[in-house]
C-alpha cells in the first residue's frame, strides 16, 4: 500500500515536471494547450502574438482564446461627417480623436464637395468608385468601375484615335505588300511563259 502511494507521488511529480509539455519518455516534445478547458498536448503548438501563450490547433485563433489583445497590430480611422475623409486615430483616446477631427476641419483639407462619392463615368453606370473597385485606363486616363475597364466597354476617346492611325497603317503596308505580291507573280509567270515558249534542247 505504501510502496503504492510512493509511486502516485512520484507520478504526480512527474506530471508536474512536464506540465509544460512532452510526455514521460519524451518531456522536451511538444507542449499543452493553454487554454483552460483544453490543455491538450500538441506537437506541433500555436503561438499567440498577441498574449504569447501557446495554443492547439482549435484555440490558436483570438476569437476562440478570447485574446485581451487582439487588436494589438490594428489601425482605427475615424471618418471627418463634413468630407468623408478617414483619419489615422491609432493609439489616441476619444478627447485625442476629437482635437484630431477639429485640427481636421480647421485645416484646409476638409472640403464638403469632397463628400459626394465619385461614381463611373459611363452612361447609365451608377457604381461608386471606392479604392478597391476602380481602375485608371492606360489610353485615357480617366477611373472607370471594374465592368468598364476596358476600351471596349467604355468610350476611350484616345483610343479609337489610335485605332483608326493603326488601322490606315495596316491597310497601307497590307496593299504595299499585296502589290508586290502580284509584281513578284506577274514576273513569275512571264519567266514561265518565256521558258514554255522556248523549250530548251540539251544534247547528250
Amino acid at each position: 500500500m505504501n510502496s503504492s502511494r510512493t509511486y502516485q507521488e512520484v507520478r504526480q511529480e512527474k506530471l508536474i515536471a512536464m506540465a509544460g509539455g512532452g510526455t514521460e519518455a519524451f518531456p522536451d516534445l511538444g507542449e499543452h494547450c493553454q487554454n483552460p478547458d483544453c490543455k491538450l498536448l500538441d506537437f506541433l503548438p500555436f503561438t499567440c502574438d498577441g498574449c504569447k501563450l501557446v495554443f492547439c490547433l482549435d484555440h490558436r485563433s483570438y476569437k476562440s482564446h478570447n485574446c485581451p489583445k487582439s487588436d494589438h497590430g490594428s489601425r482605427t480611422v475615424s471618418i471627418c461627417q463634413t468630407c468623408s475623409i478617414a483619419i489615422e486615430t491609432t493609439g489616441f483616446d476619444e478627447e485625442g480623436i476629437k482635437s484630431l477631427l477639429e485640427k481636421h476641419e480647421k485645416s484646409g483639407d476638409c472640403d464638403p464637395n469632397k463628400k459626394k462619392k465619385q461614381t463611373c463615368p459611363v452612361k447609365r453606370c451608377r457604381e461608386v468608385l471606392t479604392f478597391a473597385n476602380n481602375l485608371t485606363c492606360k489610353d485615357c486616363g480617366v477611373k472607370f468601375c471594374l465592368k468598364h475597364r476596358f476600351p471596349t466597354d467604355h468610350v476611350c476617346n484616345k483610343k479609337t484615335v489610335t485605332n483608326s492611325g493603326t488601322s490606315s497603317r495596316w491597310n497601307e503596308k497590307f496593299m504595299e505588300a499585296l502589290s508586290l505580291r502580284n509584281e513578284k507573280s506577274c514576273g513569275r509567270g512571264s519567266s514561265v511563259n518565256s521558258s514554255r515558249s522556248s523549250p530548251s534542247v540539251r544534247s547528250f
